[in-house]
């Protein structure tokens, strides 16, 4: 839907160059950057998204976009009279809305150009520093109800999740998917209540993921804290998502 409203808007810019037009577009790009941002801040429809790369370099653009749209908005030339006649006035006023709208046109150029580049330093900056992730360390598994249902958590009782695609020694979950479902590193061990068979596989980068019965464990970023499971059932990232419920 965003795709289709957005290119929509651009085609009625460019073909009318109407003040209205410019003007919608610029409030859908604000609305744009708005709702990335809130679902960042504090999630947005139960889906709560991180800071990547591509969320920065999208959300720069748009806010190009919205100033670039602004000031077409404000410069946008009316139509011509229909019968062709023009005083010499309005013609010297057409000379500096071109003018004006050239103008416009190139600071919108540097703008995005300087966005883009802000983009790039913000994206290399990253966020805070994240430890080095051990491959020996022990991670203790627990148990809680959640919905009436026991399920396995880590040791802050966040709820442990297994992904279908996902094999007994290999995890599809990498790059990007890592970022919304990090993966619990170290060796688990069996907490109060924790039954089943433990163990771990070793994950692309070398790094030492615990698994149970088999799977593969990973938390979800859309959890705001301990007895939370809006992961379950999740289709994302190339496959479903599930809670892991404690065997037996």
């Amino acid at each position: 839907m965003q795709f289709i409203v957005g290119y929509t808007l651009t085609a009625a810019v460019l073909v009318t160059h109407s003040r209205i037009a410019a003007a919608a577009s610029a409030l859908f790009a604000l609305s744009t950057i708005s709702a990335y941002l809130l679902a960042v801040w504090g999630g947005l429809f139960g889906f709560r998204e991180i800071r990547t790369r591509a969320g920065i370099a999208a959300g720069l653009i748009e806010v190009a976009a919205f100033g670039v749209l602004i000031m077409a908005a404000i410069a946008a030339d009316p139509a011509p009279e229909a019968d062709g006649s023009v005083s010499g006035t309005a013609r010297m006023l057409a000379r500096v809305q071109a003018a004006v709208s050239m103008v416009i046109g190139g600071v919108g150029v540097v703008s995005v150009l300087a966005l883009a580049f802000l983009g790039i330093g913000l994206a290399n900056a990253g966020g805070p520093a994240v430890a080095a992730v051990g491959n020996t360390g022990k991670v203790t598994l627990r148990t809680a109800d959640v919905g009436g249902v026991t399920v396995l958590t880590n040791a802050q009782g966040l709820t442990l999740y297994w992904f279908a695609p996902d094999t007994p020694t290999t995890s599809r979950c990498t790059g990007s998917c890592a970022d919304y479902w990090p993966p619990v590193y170290g060796t688990p061990e069996a907490g109060p209540g924790v039954t089943g068979r433990l163990g771990t596989i070793r994950r692309p980068d070398g790094s030492r993921q615990a698994t149970y019965e088999g799977h593969p464990l990973y938390t979800y970023i859309g959890d705001g804290g301990p007895g939370q499971a809006t992961g379950n059932k999740l289709d994302l990232n190339g496959g479903y998502w599930y809670e892991t419920r404690v065997s037996g």
